[in-house]
């Protein structure tokens, strides 16, 4: 105490206040600090104890192809499901209902299925055959191409939808601690991004992989325990179907709540399929792709597939009901009106925090839950934007031959660069989180979905219709969303849609329209086809 006194008489105004603020903190806000700051001591520990097992550039970003069916499964569905899970889904709920949530769900739920039926197996075969470490590498050597322009398009793109995504997660982090402890928003940002490129620069692949492992169990405790304290604190399972019940189109699938007017407006069957569309940004994302080829043995992936799948239903399931147990607390006056609908479940967790040390730490955890949500997601978009830098763009566009050491230093510097980047552009304290995540989704779904499919399954495509696919599928993303949409309100969908068929239509027709692909290319095709 005699310490606190002296620096509170001797330090500079900004570090007074700081203590001040320590000082003050609550008995439960103190509880929920130590949960928190237990979760990422935790977090930088693994990030050290992988970094002993990065020997290779190969080991820095797919971890040696070693994971195990559980760990690809979790980190997979965990580096997919940022604070969107925690806070996008269930806020949506509560405001409109469940139509505008149950379908994105379902079509996230469905596209995450095919994608590890459908994607998985031939891309863990295929990237091992040709010796590719990344999407970008992947892309170049399955269709033969020398001047590695594929190689550095793909780059570039992760790089302009990954940087903006990343910044997001930061954002999120800082909003979190700000809102929680009155912390400066810069402050708490820069913290989270220190502890996220820490972790991430020291252990890799391995490292994101496995916390990714440990954030999905701690999403996953903190949706349940929301849901229960919830639903106990809203009157019971009676009175939250009740409040549901008494607003018009809220429980419905074809139709929405205007909490504006209270009447319902319908969801028509264009929304319900652009809404769902979400489902096909699977197939483009470079993240949770870097997972399949990572796996130790293709043949558990049977098993990766029904634990992913399985965790991501349920888990949206719970998020989507948590908002529609929010209206109800909010009705029945446990819990007061929110100033904004994505803090449900932040606001459950003060309340919490509100019944005794334990429950305190428990509401800790949940909020390291939200923090897990943000964090499993930056730190892949982490890895995959430096890969694109360090290995596609130094490495294969401009042929600069490092040895593995002079390697793995490029990879982390580039990563602490990109970081920086993605700090400057979480800046701004209002930015909208789920609007970039959105845009970001539906620029790597077009622009890289339709290339990754037709690579594995279509034996006629070539460099030529990947280039022009992959470009058109970008831009038609910028142009639906900025130009398009605003042209009718039949149009105003959601531009993952329009911009994936288009992005295939182009590849389809470039490549029928060019020659096609060397002989070579089409061994290698027919070779992992034939392999059962």
């Amino acid at each position: 105490m005699v310490l606190y006194i002296v620096l509170l008489c001797t330090g500079s105004a900004a570090k007074r206040q700081i203590l001040l603020e320590v000082l003050f903190m609550t008995s439960a806000q103190v509880c929920i600090l130590i949960s928190i700051a237990v979760y990422l001591i935790a977090m930088l520990a693994i990030g050290i104890v992988c970094s002993k097992r990065n020997n290779t550039v190969d080991d820095f970003y797919l971890g040696g192809r070693r994971l195990g069916p559980v760990v690809t499964a979790m980190s997979a569905e965990a580096s997919d499901m940022s604070s969107w899970l925690l806070m996008g889904l269930p806020g949506v709920a509560y405001l409109t209902g469940v139509a505008d949530p149950g379908w994105t769900a379902i079509g996230l739920g469905v596209g995450t299925y095919i994608n590890w039926l459908v994607v998985a197996r031939r891309l863990r075969r295929y990237s091992a055959r040709i010796g590719a470490i990344t999407v970008p590498d992947f892309f170049s050597r399955r269709f033969g191409e020398k001047k590695h322009i594929l190689t550095a398009m793909a780059a570039i793109l992760i790089i302009v939808f990954f940087v903006p995504y990343t910044a997001s997660g930061f954002a999120a982090c800082g909003k979190l601690f700000g809102t929680l402890f009155g912390m400066d928003y810069h402050v708490a940002m820069i913290i989270s991004a220190i502890v996220i490129v820490g972790y991430t620069a020291t252990g890799g692949f391995t490292a994101a992989s496995t916390t990714d492992l440990v954030q999905s169990i701690v999403m996953s405790i903190a949706l349940v325990v929301v849901l229960v304290f919830g639903v106990s604190k809203a009157g019971g399972v009676g009175a939250v179907v009740e409040n549901a019940q008494s607003m018009s189109g809220y429980l419905s699938m074809t139709a929405t709540y205007d909490p504006e007017s209270g009447k319902s407006a319908t969801y028509s069957l264009l929304k319900i399929l652009s809404t769902a569309a979400w489902g096909l940004g699977y197939f483009g994302m470079p993240h949770i792709l870097l997972r399949f080829m990572a796996i130790e043995d293709d043949r558990k992936l049977k098993t990766s597939r029904r634990i992913a799948t399985i965790w991501v239903v349920i888990s949206m399931f719970i998020a989507v009901v948590i908002g529609v147990v929010g209206s109800a607390m909010v009705k029945n006056d446990a819990m007061g009106a929110l100033a904004d609908k994505e803090t449900i479940i932040v606001q459950i967790a003060n309340l919490l925090s509100q019944h005794g040390v334990v429950a305190a730490l428990l509401a800790g955890v949940i909020l390291a839950g939200i923090l897990a949500s943000t964090m499993s997601t930056a730190d892949s978009q982490l890895l995959a934007a430096s890969s694109g830098v360090s290995e596609n763009i130094l490495g294969s566009l401009f042929n600069l031959n490092l040895s593995a050491k002079a390697k793995m230093i490029v990879a982390r510097v580039t990563l602490l660069g990109i970081a920086v980047v993605g700090i400057f552009m979480a800046w701004d304290s209002n930015a909208s989180v789920f609007k970039i995540v959105s845009f970001a989704w539906a620029g790597f779904g077009a622009s890289f979905g339709p290339v990754m499919l037709l690579a594995l399954f279509w034996r006629r495509s070539n460099r030529y219709g990947a280039v022009a696919g992959m470009i058109a599928g970008a831009v038609m993303v910028f142009l639906w969303k900025y130009c398009i949409a605003d042209l009718a309100p039949v149009l105003k969908i959601y531009e993952l849609l329009p911009a994936f068929l288009f992005g295939l239509l182009v590849n389809v027709v470039v490549s029928l329209c060019t020659p096609a692909p060397d002989k070579e290319v089409l061994e290698q095709y027919d070779a992992v086809k034939a392999e059962k």
